[in-house]
């Protein structure tokens, strides 16, 4: 199937790949198919891209590469929505605002995007016990770590 992506122009994508967002994206409720692209051919950035609105698409992540001691216990509401059977099924990824300079983009450890692999089912999950908020400087905290961005 061939769809037409913000960042990469039309491409060739499996439809077996297609990521369900049964509830869509907060702002996006509309939304609910995706598909996880690479940004780049190698690196940690991947594009989450609409299936339906070709110019919607969310640079993402996952936390664990910048913030290796990001946790995230899942509400039982969304292990069962997603369906999830094993942890290893599961990927998280939270979406970046990119900024110029890079070193001002941020990332939002407060609403990760959580995909069960297996069953290819997505939901973004609002963290509201948590003392996360939604712009955490990447930069910063990859310098902080040793790693680079």
């Amino acid at each position: 199937m061939k769809i037409a992506t913000k960042y990469h122009g039309e491409i060739e994508i499996d439809q077996a790949n297609i990521i369900h967002f049964n509830s869509g994206i907060p702002s996006f409720l509309e939304e609910k198919q995706f598909y996880v692209l690479p940004f780049a051919d190698d690196g940690p950035f991947f594009i989450l891209q609409s299936i339906q609105t070709p110019s919607l698409a969310f640079v993402i992540v996952s936390p664990f590469e910048f913030f290796p001691g990001y946790e995230l216990k899942l509400p039982e509401h969304v292990v069962e929505a997603l369906e999830i059977a094993q942890a290893e099924d599961v990927a998280t990824f939270v979406i970046l605002t990119v900024q110029e300079p890079f070193q001002n983009t941020t990332a939002n450890l407060q609403g990760p995007i959580v995909i069960n692999n297996k069953k290819k089912l997505g939901k973004q999950v609002i963290l509201s016990d948590s003392s996360y908020t939604t712009k955490h400087l990447l930069v910063q905290t990859a310098a902080a770590t040793g790693k680079e961005g």
